[in-house]
Order: C-alpha cells, then structure tokens, then sequence
C-alpha cells in the first residue's frame, strides 16, 4: 500500500535523490526536479548523486560514461545546484555503497525483484541484457538513499513502487538486527509536480525517447525554434470559450512555465475570442523558451570546459558523501555483529 507523500518537519532534514548520466536533462526534468533541488538545498541537509553504477544496467558500454558524468554535473550546477551547499558526487565515488548493497542484498527476494514493473520493462527492452543488477536496482537505489539515513526522497511517480520496497528492506534490517534506518518517504516540497507535456501532445517529454518533441537544456535557438513550430496545432475554436484539446492546453502549459503572465493572458483571450493565431503564439513561445534555456546551456557548457573545476566538485561531494557513508556503515555492521575487534 502506497503512501502518502510528506512535507519536511522543522530543522536539518536529510535529503537523497540521483540521477542517472543517460540522455540529457530537459525542460521536464528542471520544473518537475531540479527547480525544487535548488529550493532544498537552502534548508536541508541534501546529498545529489550521479548514479553511474545504476547506467550501467541498461548501458554497459562505458566509453562515453566520463563525458555523460561530466554533462550532468554541469547541468545541475548551471541550474543552481551549489557543490558548497550539498554533497553532489558519484555514486562510484563512495565505495561503502557496494558493501550496504551487499548486505540489503540478503534482505531481497527474488520473487520480489522480478515483479517489479522497471525490471519488466527493461527485461523486455534489453533480452539479451538481463543482467543481475537489472534485478536488483531497487536493492542497490535503497542503499543508496539508507546510505545517508535520509528519510526524503524526492521522486517521480514512476519511482514510488521502488521506495515501496525500500522501506520493506528498511524494515526487513531493522527487524532482524535492530533499529538502525529511517523508512524513507517521498517528498516534493510541499507541491504536486510538474509534468511538463511534450511538444506533440503524446505524454511528457522524456531524456532519451521522443527527442524531437523534447526540449532539452542543451539545445540551441534553431533546435528550440525549429521543435516549438512543429508542435500540434488545429484550425483553433469554433465558439467563443471552447475547451481546449489536450495538444492545445499542453501549448498554453509550456508558456505558463517561461512566458510572462501578460504573453499568457494575451493568447488565453485570443483564443477564448476565437481570434488566436497559433504560429504567432508558438514563434513568441519559441523565443521565450531560448530566453530561458540559453543561459543554462551556456552556463552548461563553460562548466563542462573546466575540468580542473569539475574534478574539484566531485572531490568535495564525495568526501561529504564517504563521511556520511562511513557512519552509517559503522552502525550497520555494529548491529549486525560484523565487528569482531
């Protein structure tokens, strides 16, 4: 049974959340994520992982995981997230990662894994690549949230069923061996997310499928023009105050997220009038869309140059993370009984 999601109680709270370095981050994962990482960094205690153990699941070949590390890093910097304020690292940097997941291992049941929907799908997406940790990627993303005892996770609700059986293991430890982890809980900052609709009206937009429907934060003014023109459109309303189809309502939802109120409210009395020119409303949505993704890409971009500053980011989060880490290993396998010192 699912739980309710929760707002943070007062204080230093910890907050875990990662992300994988597959695909590239998109209009999608800045409102309905990162906007609200940079929120939390001001008030909780948060660790941001690049989960590069994880990509390899579904991507074992590793000679572009260097520079998909480094894009990630760059984004989330260039977005606002401060490596002085949060422990941004990655997930291979901190070795105490393995040793927990070896241990929630012994916790996990194979029936179990297997029905999980994430692992049905990849199985049946990759069927010559059905590898253990393809199994046990709910048992190694809960070590990587207990690994800090965080209690919040902010998650998608395609990830809720995987935070589900994190709080089994959670339960699982502390009921054999004593109480060590907090349950974690979903979080996402008091407010529902945002789902940011894809330009062709089919779901949301997605980091690795349906590019051309996607906005990414690395695309460029002709890319965002040239996307923002194809998006569905029809011949507009027949009567004064007509709903509007979802692929017309998706149009006013992505100008509501970088247009101000004034351009919105323009459109909105348009179309309500049966005025509305939809190629002028998507050439003024495609320029605020580069108004507002331009400096983030070239932000991205001036990061992802300085490697000297990047190996220093990843230092500094990871000696965060291992100091972390490493008191929480200390009390797992105290209660354990794993010290024979």
């Amino acid at each position: 049974m699912s739980r309710k999601k929760e707002t943070l109680p007062a204080g230093r709270q910890v907050v875990m959340s990662g992300i994988r370095p597959t695909g590239f981050l998109h209009l999608g994962n800045y409102f309905g994520a990162v906007r609200n990482y940079v929120r939390m960094q001001e008030e909780y205690e948060c660790y941001f992982m690049v989960a590069d153990l994880h990509s390899l699941t579904t991507h074992p070949d590793t000679k572009e995981l260097k520079e998909n590390v480094h894009r990630v890093l760059s984004e989330n910097i260039a977005c606002g997230l401060d490596p002085d304020k949060v422990a941004l690292y990655c997930q291979s940097h901190v070795h105490e990662t393995a040793e927990l997941y070896l241990y929630l291992n012994m916790l996990a049941y194979k029936g179990e894994l297997e029905k999980t929907s994430t692992f049905k799908d990849k199985a049946r997406q990759q069927p010559d690549n059905i590898n253990a940790g393809l199994l046990t990627y709910p048992v190694l993303q809960t070590a990587d949230i207990i690994l800090h005892r965080a209690k919040y996770v902010p998650v998608g609700k395609d990830q809720e069923q995987h935070l589900e059986m994190a709080r089994n293991f959670v339960n699982r430890f502390n009921h054999r061996y004593g109480e060590v982890f907090p349950e974690p809980v979903a979080f996402n900052f008091g407010e529902e997310l945002i789902k940011v609709p894809s330009l062709d009206g089919a779901g949301k937009m997605s980091k690795s499928e349906n590019q051309l429907a996607t906005l990414y934060l690395s695309d460029d003014d002709e890319q965002i023009t040239k996307k923002v023109m194809k998006a569905k459109t029809d011949a507009g309303p027949a009567m004064p105050k007509s709903p509007r189809p979802d692929y017309i309502e998706n149009i006013f939802l992505l100008m509501k997220l970088v247009s101000d109120d004034a351009v919105v409210k323009k459109f909105d009395e348009d179309y309500n009038n049966c005025s509305i020119r939809y190629g002028d409303m998507k050439k003024q949505l495609a320029e605020d869309m580069i108004k507002f993704i331009t400096p983030i890409r070239e932000k991205t971009e001036a990061i992802r140059n300085n490697h000297q500053y990047l190996k220093a980011v990843m230092e500094k989060g990871a000696e965060k993370a291992r100091k972390s880490a490493r008191a929480t290993i200390e009390l797992a396998r105290q209660a354990m009984g794993l010290n024979y010192f």
